[in-house]
């Protein structure tokens, strides 16, 4: 295959930290692109022997010999750092942290930022969890350059991608940054050559995410069953969902691993909360409709299957849950 003499010498620098990010990177380099370095977030220490793990961006930049800077903060030193790597451009994909105009204006073909949404819906840093607990059945994917506001930047691409029904963060995320990578690829040489335009959003089309937090994982019955379902989904692999039961007296956590979603009510009447058999399955009464019961973890537990569960908390059937 003919190499693109363009791709390879324009000076790339990349910046990013989640999943999407690796992905992204991942799809720069091979498809060759001359990245000089790569911003990422430092280094963090887990678990209970505070071992050192390194952002799967940097394994993946230190894979190929590319350098690293992990800023704490993107101040002057960080902007000196990236004017002194020349970049042509840089190439953002959920980075996390404010770049300051000082650092946008160093390359002279931009900062390009994937995000993944059709702005200016769902500007912001949890633009998947947000499409999700809103019931969307439809995002997609961004090409725009940046400015100094929040995905406030004009755009150079967009793609429509479907939501299915059983999609969660995890899923979507991973078609996601497929479609991401993709649309950059076929993006940057159009904007290089000039043959495609930036065009501003419609700001007054603009909708912005809340930032997910551990403690918007907990349930409240009293809403609908789809709604429930939808917030299983968008939290779905972090934080979870989760709900309280009292056993024994003292009101445990549990986890809601698995579940499944019945939008009617049955014929007869249940408490708001409530766990019931339904057919063959376990079932907890929502204010409309009912959320199925296929995988659960009480706290400090390993996570079991309904039934198992049952079977070890026989007092579970008939209690309600908080």
């Amino acid at each position: 295959m003919e190499k693109n003499s363009k791709k390879i010498k324009l000076r790339v620098v990349f910046m990013g930290t989640s999943d999407l990010s690796q992905a992204v990177l991942k799809s720069l380099i091979e498809d060759e692109y001359n990245i000089i370095g790569v911003f990422t977030k430092p280094d963090t220490k887990i678990g209970r022997k505070q071992e050192i793990e390194k952002p799967l961006v940097k394994q993946l930049a230190e894979e190929h010999q590319i350098p690293v800077f992990q800023p704490l903060r993107f101040n002057a030193e960080a902007v000196e750092q990236l004017k002194k790597l020349k970049p042509d451009m840089v190439i953002v994909a959920a980075y996390g942290k404010i770049i300051p105009k000082a650092a946008l204006a160093i390359p002279g073909f931009g900062c390009i930022n994937v995000h993944v949404s059709l702005l200016p819906k769902y500007r912001g840093p949890s633009p998947i969890q947000n499409a999700l607990l809103n019931g969307e059945n439809q995002t997609g994917v961004t090409i725009m350059l940046m400015d100094e506001g929040v995905d406030t930047g004009d755009i150079l691409a967009q793609e429509k991608s479907n939501i299915e029904p059983n999609d969660t963060t995890e899923t979507l995320m991973q078609k996601l940054s497929l479609a991401g990578s993709d649309l950059l690829l076929r993006t940057i040489p159009l904007w290089i050559e000039r043959k495609i335009e930036a065009k501003p959003q419609d700001h007054s089309q603009a909708t912005l995410c809340q930032l997910i937090e551990r403690s918007d994982g907990k349930i409240f019955w009293t809403d609908d069953a789809e709604e429930i379902f939808n917030k299983f989904r968008a939290l779905t692999p972090w934080p979870g969902i989760f709900t309280f039961w009292k056993n024994n007296s003292q009101l445990v956590r549990l986890k809601l691993i698995s579940i499944g979603l019945q939008k009617t009510n049955p014929l007869e009447k249940r408490r708001v909360g409530e766990v019931f058999e339904i057919g063959s399955d376990i079932g907890v009464q929502t204010e409309q409709g009912i959320i199925l019961l296929n995988e659960l973890q009480m706290e400090g537990r390993k996570s079991s299957d309904i039934r198992s569960f049952i079977n070890g908390h026989t007092d579970f059937i008939g209690s309600i849950l908080e």
